[in-house]
């Protein structure tokens, strides 16, 4: 439902006025959760993610094939783990900005709910066990991370942070030093990889301004704060893919959520107040 509620909310449109073509590739079909079992509580659903990941993969290889920028939307962000496959087997492990109020560094023995949505990071980089590895996929499909807007870390992700290769800016970060010193560090950090991935997690922004998201924490990013981050991404001119995910319209107010991720993506993409 989060892709159709971003659809729903202008995508297509507001990519057209930026005088960008826009191809829209329909949805990955995902099995009704009811309809499966749950094998193994530590990973709920992971066989039927990492088919659903699969085929996000192969589509975003096909969208660098053919020169275009792929943008993926997704209600849940274990689909990132797809978009990293795809990204790592055209042009190597890359850099990612992750823009989150988590880390989604567990793995299925540290992960306190056996969400996969709180392992695709760690699974992009090569930590998250053996179950995750496809044939065919790069791991580590990531090299380098910097996480902007983190303000709920597990203790495993904790950890992993101080012993990987990453930037990373908590919103107490952010409080202190701006979002533009963060975003300009980030990207800085991310200078030189194969690809730029940008992985925009709806729940990065304050509840107050993004209420229809799977996972909300208070004090996130306002909502000035968060076109700033994807202006400066889009004035980089780096980006090589972009997904925005964890857009809840079951949650949301009014399609609010959908239809500021709509704005983000036209931020990312290079839309300007003049």
């Amino acid at each position: 439902m989060g892709p159709s509620a971003i659809r729903y909310a202008g995508l297509d449109a507001r990519i057209r006025a930026l005088g960008r073509e826009c191809r829209d590739w329909g949805d990955v079909r995902v099995p009704v959760p009811e309809s499966i079992a749950v094998d193994d509580e530590s990973a709920r659903y992971l066989p039927a993610i990492l088919e659903t990941c699969r085929r996000v993969a192969e589509l975003v290889e096909e969208a660098l094939e053919t020169d275009l920028l792929p943008l993926v939307l997704g209600g849940d962000h274990s689909v990132a783990i797809g978009s990293l496959a795809g990204l790592a087997r055209r042009r190597g492990a890359g850099g990612v900005l992750w823009v989150d109020a988590h880390g989604d560094l567990n793995d299925p023995g540290s992960s306190p709910t056996g969400n996969v949505h709180g392992m695709p990071l760690a699974a992009g980089l090569g930590l998250a066990g053996d179950r995750f590895h496809v044939d065919g996929w790069p791991v580590p499909a990531v090299h380098r991370v910097a996480l902007v807007g983190v303000r709920a870390l597990d203790p495993v992700e904790k950890e992993r942070v101080r012993r990987q290769n990453a930037k990373v800016f908590t919103m107490s970060d952010v409080d202190r030093l701006g979002i533009e010193r963060c975003v300009r560090e980030s990207l800085g950090f991310l200078a030189g990889s194969r690809y730029l991935h940008v992985s925009l997690d709806m729940d990065a922004v304050d509840p107050d301004t993004a209420p229809g998201v799977g996972t909300p924490v208070r004090g996130g990013l306002s909502y000035r704060e968060a076109h700033l981050a994807l202006e400066l991404v889009a004035e980089s001119g780096v980006l090589d893919s972009l997904e925005v995910v964890e857009v809840n319209p079951i949650l949301d107010r009014e399609n609010e959520t959908a239809k500021l991720a709509v704005e983000l993506v036209a931020s990312a993409l290079g839309e300007r107040i003049l």
